[in-house]
C-alpha cells in the first residue's frame, strides 16, 4: 500500500512489544515514528515535537487514553487522533469519536488495517488543506474585487478604493460626488469602517428627503417647549453621531438658511438645539454626498460658496456604470448569488443572449438599477439561466445592443468578461493607431497592465 512520506506518528501504548511492532511497521511504510509509554509522556513529547498523527491505546496506567485525548484535544485540537483498544466496544468507540478522535481500531488488528486508517487520515488532511487554500484564494479574489461590499474591477473604481484607504484614517471632511445609484452611501460606510471611528456610530440623513421645516430639528435636535409639538427633548443626528461619523446625503438639497448653520457647526464643532440657549461641543467626522454639480449650484446662488469650500476638502467621484462596463459581469454574478439566497433560487447565470443586452444598456439608474433588474430576473427566471424574457421590457424592446457587445459563444461570465476585455483593447489600439499610452488612458488602465494584457490575449499590433 502506497503511503505518503515525511509524515510523523506518535505511538502511545503501555505495552513495549506493541510500541516496537507498530514502530517497525510504520517506519517501513515511510513514517517518522516516536513512542510514549503513557499519556503523561505523550503530552510532554507533543509539547517538544510536531506530530501529524497520534495512535493511542485506551487502557494505560497513570493517564488512560480517554483522559489523554481530552487533554491533548484542548492543547492540540488540530492533530489527528486514532484510538486503539483490545477491549473495544461500540460505546467506547463512539465516546472516543465524540471527544474528537478521527477513528478507532480494535486490537488485535492487521497491518493493513492500521495503514489503511492512516491513509484515510492523510486524505482527510489533504482535503482540509485544499479547502483552506481554496477559502484563502476566494478571500484574495474578494479582496481584489471588493471593498466593504463595493464590487468592482475597473481601473476607475480601483482609484476610488485607493482614495478611500487614504482618507479613512483622518478626520478630513469628504465630499462624494456621482449620479444617483452609483453607491455613494456604500463609499461613506467604507470610509467609516476603515477609520479609527469604526467603533463609533455612523448616522445617515438624506437632506432632500425631509421637509425643510423639520430638517433643522432632525440635524440639531430641540428642547422641550421649543415649539408647539415639542413635548420632550429630542437629540439631533449630529449629537447621535458624536464620536463617529455623520453622512449628509444629497447635501445639494440643503436649504440656504440651514447651510449657514451647518457651516458654523463645521467650523466651531458645536451645535445649538432649537430652543436651547447654550451650545454643545461635538466630535463628528462629516462625509457629504451629492448628485448635483455644486460648482454650478454656487454660480446659480443655490449653494453657499463658503460651505462648498468647507466640505470640498477631499472629493471622491464615483463614475456612472456606463463608464465602467467591465464591472457589469462581476456585479451581475454578485447580485445573482445575493438573490439566489434571498429568493431560494438556483440561477447559474445569464444566457448568451441576455448578457449583451445588459452590456449595451445605458444604465441611467446605475448600480442600483442593475441590482433591481437582477432581482426581478432571478425572481422570474424559470430555468437555470436568465434569458432576455426575464429582463424589463424597456431593455429588450429598445434599440439593438451596441455592436461591441455581440452575443458570445459561452455562458461563462468569466469567459465573456475576458472576450469583452480583449475586444475593448483591440478597439482602443485601433483607435489610437497602436499608441499604447493613449490606448491605456482610454481604457483607464496603466500602460504596464495594458502591455501585460496584450501579451495575455496574444493581440497582434
Amino acid at each position: 500500500m502506497e503511503i505518503n512520506n515525511n509524515k510523523s506518528v506518535l505511538i502511545v501504548d503501555d505495552e513495549k512489544n506493541m510500541r516496537h511492532m507498530l514502530k517497525v511497521m510504520l517506519s517501513k511504510a515511510g513514517y517518522e515514528v516516536a513512542t510514549a509509554r503513557d499519556g503523561v509522556e505523550a503530552l510532554r513529547l507533543m509539547e517538544a515535537q510536531d506530530f501529524h498523527f497520534v495512535l493511542c491505546d485506551i487502557r494505560m496506567p497513570r493517564m488512560d487514553g480517554m483522559e489523554f485525548l481530552r487533554r491533548a484535544q484542548e492543547r492540540f485540537p488540530e492533530k489527528t487522533y486514532i484510538m486503539m483498544s483490545a477491549y473495544g466496544t461500540i460505546d467506547t468507540a463512539l465516546e472516543a469519536m465524540k471527544q474528537g478522535a478521527y477513528d478507532y481500531i480494535s486490537k488485535p488488528f492487521k497491518t493493513d488495517e492500521v495503514l489503511l486508517t492512516l491513509k484515510k487520515a492523510e486524505e482527510r488532511e489533504r482535503l482540509k488543506r485544499e479547502n483552506i487554500s481554496l477559502k484563502q484564494e476566494i478571500q484574495k479574489i474578494r479582496m481584489r474585487y471588493s471593498f466593504n461590499n463595493i464590487i468592482a474591477r475597473s481601473e476607475a473604481m480601483a482609484k476610488v478604493f485607493e482614495l478611500v484607504e487614504k482618507v479613512a484614517a483622518h478626520k478630513t471632511t469628504v465630499l462624494i460626488t456621482g449620479e444617483s445609484g452609483t453607491g455613494k452611501e456604500l463609499v461613506a460606510k467604507a470610509i467609516h469602517l476603515n477609520s479609527p471611528r469604526a467603533q463609533g456610530p455612523l448616522v445617515s440623513i438624506n437632506c432632500g428627503g425631509i421637509p425643510d421645516s423639520l430638517l433643522e430639528s432632525e440635524l440639531f435636535g430641540y428642547k422641550k417647549g421649543a415649539f408647539t409639538d415639542a413635548t420632550r427633548d429630542k437629540v439631533g443626528r449630529f449629537e447621535e453621531a458624536n464620536g463617529g461619523t455623520i453622512f449628509l446625503d444629497e447635501i445639494g438639497d440643503l436649504p440656504l438658511g440651514l447651510q449657514v448653520k451647518l457651516l458654523r457647526v463645521l467650523q466651531e464643532e458645536e451645535i445649538t438645539p432649537l430652543g436651547d440657549l447654550g451650545s454643545k461641543k461635538i466630535d463628528v467626522r462629516v462625509i457629504a454626498a451629492t448628485s448635483k454639480d455644486l460648482e454650478q449650484e454656487v454660480k446659480r446662488g443655490r449653494f453657499r460658496e463658503d460651505l462648498f469650500y468647507r466640505i470640498n476638502v477631499m472629493t471622491i467621484h464615483l463614475p456612472p456604470l456606463r463608464e465602467r462596463r467591465g464591472d457589469i459581469p462581476l456585479l451581475v454574478g454578485y447580485f445573482i448569488d445575493l438573490f439566489n439566497k434571498k429568493l431560494h433560487k438556483k440561477i447559474e447565470g445569464l444566457s448568451s443572449e441576455a448578457m449583451p443586452i445588459l452590456m449595451g444598456y445605458s444604465w441611467p439608474g446605475n448600480v442600483r438599477e442593475l441590482e433591481n433588474v437582477i432581482e426581478r430576473a432571478v425572481l422570474l427566471a424559470s430555468g437555470r439561466w436568465i434569458t432576455p424574457a426575464d429582463l424589463p421590457p424597456h431593455m429588450t424592446t429598445s434599440a439593438e445592443p451596441h455592436p461591441l457587445y455581440k452575443p458570445l459563444e459561452t455562458l461563462s461570465l468569466k469567459k465573456a468578461s475576458k472576450a469583452l476585455e480583449k475586444e475593448l483593447i483591440q478597439k482602443a489600439l485601433k483607435l489610437t493607431k497602436g499608441n499604447k499610452s493613449q490606448a491605456a488612458r482610454i481604457l483607464e488602465i496603466s500602460r504596464p497592465v495594458l502591455l501585460s494584457k496584450i501579451k495575455q490575449y496574444h493581440i497582434n499590433l
